[in-house]
């Protein structure tokens, strides 16, 4: 999928810039969410207004919005806003920040320029890792050329993306990476993706069996993917989007107490009180946790920990949220096309992301063993 883009951005015009693509995404969230179609109109806004090619470093076209200084200072905000306009949008676009920093990290320059290139064309990009087996997608080497073996399983963006990233096992049992390069609209099954939200994701399988890929398709080294702090440590950047879903629905919460006239009433009140309160903790730990880990301010165990807990942290706030806001709207807050229920059901699905348990774990046993100094350190 492609789209023509009409302007380069830097860093001082971002914000508004993703601004006016998420008016977009708002205007048009119910329809899309009620069609389960995918969002082309606000992919196209992201495109014509820059924003696919920013995330690559200066010297490839872009701002570096994707890691270091820019992901920390800019990036936070950008993804809140896109959540809070479209929770379906923020997880496509944080899924393309995702395989950029990728390819960033680990790629040649000759697979940075090319895919830089392709960004400012308009092409998506995006991470697959889910396997629907034990057995995976496998990659082996056969007629002068890397071949794949398999399906991927939650795949957003099928038949959106030109280029994602997706993880596979050789025959030596070891992960690696490859960017195969789709046709558009073929090898994808979307019959499966029924779940209660996250609609306009376009989330399906995409089968690979067959496909060939070369060595420039190649990225990184073996076991490159589940390398720390990356690995765990970029789960920040999906929190920031959910927080941005969280302001949402406490404003449509905060809206209705009003227009209803029931802010008054001492139990409402507490409530509202309490889902401000989880809206800005949510928010302050995702903030924190950018700047830690983009910045590298600690060490990777450190990095790592700090994060799971801000991950958890969100997680456990959002659901509180949902809970309060719910209980204040009543009925009201389940049946369509009220948005409180659409924001409701998207949260609640994309906060399902794997491996809570073993996050919140090992940020307790980071917390157990050296974490103190983080906390106590003041930026």
């Amino acid at each position: 999928m492609g789209f023509s883009t009409a302007r380069v951005l830097d860093l001082t015009t971002t914000l508004p810039a993703f601004d006016e693509a998420a008016a977009l995404a708002a205007e048009r969230s119910r329809a899309l969410d009620e069609s389960g179609e995918p969002p082309l109109a606000e992919l196209e806004a992201l495109a014509n207004t820059g924003l696919l090619s920013l995330p690559f470093s200066p010297s490839f076209g872009g701002a570096g919005l994707a890691l270091g200084e820019a992901a920390a200072r800019t990036l936070p905000t950008a993804l809140r806003v896109l959540g809070r306009a479209s929770l379906p949008l923020g997880r496509l676009y944080e899924g393309h920040v995702n395989a950029i920093r990728l390819v960033e990290t680990y790629g040649s320059i000759a697979q940075r320029a090319r895919m830089a290139d392709e960004a400012r064309q308009g092409a998506l990009f995006g991470v697959w890792a889910a396997d629907e087996n034990e057995q995976g997608l496998r990659i082996r080497y056969a007629d002068r050329a890397f071949v794949l073996e398999g399906r991927k399983i939650y795949c957003s963006g099928a038949g959106l993306i030109l280029r994602p990233v997706v993880t596979a096992r050789d025959e030596a049992d070891r992960v690696r990476m490859a960017l195969p390069r789709l046709p558009q609209g073929e090898r994808l099954d979307l019959s499966g993706w029924t779940a209660q939200g996250m609609r306009a994701s376009v989330t399906g399988t995409v089968t690979f069996t067959g496909l060939k890929v070369h060595d420039e398709d190649m990225l990184g080294e073996p076991r490159d993917y589940h390398r720390e702090p990356d690995f765990s440590g970029g789960a920040w950047r999906f929190a920031a989007v959910q927080v941005g879903g969280m302001e949402a629905l406490f404003m449509g919460l905060r809206e209705h107490l009003l227009r209803a006239g029931r802010g008054g009433d001492p139990h409402q009140s507490a409530r509202v009180a309490e889902s401000a309160i989880a809206v800005e903790t949510a928010r302050l730990w995702v903030e924190r946790a950018a700047a830690l880990f983009e910045r590298r301010e600690a060490d990777d165990a450190s990095l790592v920990g700090y994060v799971s807990l801000a991950r958890s942290a969100v997680e456990r706030a959002a659901l509180d949220l949902i809970e309060r806001v719910q209980r204040s709207v009543g009925l009201r807050a389940f049946l369509r096309p009220d948005p409180i229920e659409r924001i409701a059901r998207d949260l609640a699905t994309y906060l399902r992301q794997p491996g809570p348990d073993r996050a919140l774990a090992n940020g307790a046993q980071w917390v157990l063993s050296d974490g103190g100094a983080v906390f106590a350190k003041r930026q």
